[in-house]
């Protein structure tokens, strides 16, 4: 089988090949926007399914993996930061509060499509304005969900506690992953 990641995230190609899968990278161009009442826990994997139904027809022997992580507080979803303010708003939002991060996989072959969410729960420590202006500075998070990336300095520094996989924060539900490939035998 011919595993395809349909993803250009960095994080995602690490964690996948960290696993031992051989994998070609695919583009899919997909305008990722939510219906308007969607329930905050189906929207990852809806976009990931959105991604995987957008892609060509598979042949037979091609399994491809999409991916979508959504970050939540108070029944709000904070996307990517269009700019600088934007991540500032999101940074002090998330600031001494408890956040989920939803991330929906959908793993696709010629004649099936599995669909499954993983969430975790994170308790970020207060920052203070001086610690968001050196993370946007030095990390530019803008291709990140909620403006921070788990691995980088503001997850080392100021996450206080996590409930679920750090894998699943960081963009790829590894165990489901490596599950749900096990059973479709690409390893």
């Amino acid at each position: 089988m011919r595993l395809l990641l349909a993803s250009q995230s960095p994080r995602r190609k690490e964690l996948l090949s960290s696993l031992g899968f051989e994998f070609e990278v695919v583009k899919i161009d997909c305008e990722e926007i939510l219906p308007e009442h969607i329930k905050i826990e189906e929207a990852a994997s809806y976009l990931s399914q959105l991604k995987a139904d957008t892609f060509r027809t598979l042949a037979g022997d091609e399994i491809l993996l999409t991916a979508d992580t959504v970050v939540a507080i108070n029944d709000q979803i904070l996307g990517k930061p269009a700019h600088e303010d934007d991540a500032r708003n999101m940074l002090r939002c998330l600031s001494g509060k408890i956040h989920q991060v939803y991330t929906g996989i959908t793993i696709k072959t010629s004649d099936k499509t599995i669909t499954e969410t993983d969430v975790a729960e994170v308790t970020f420590d207060e920052i203070t304005d001086d610690e968001i202006e050196y993370y946007i500075r030095n990390y530019k998070p803008f291709d990140k969900a909620g403006s921070y990336g788990i691995q980088e300095w503001l997850g080392m520094a100021k996450i206080k506690n996590l409930n679920g996989s750090f894998y699943t924060i960081m963009g790829l539900p590894t165990h489901l992953v490596y599950s749900i490939l096990k059973e479709n035998t690409v390893i």
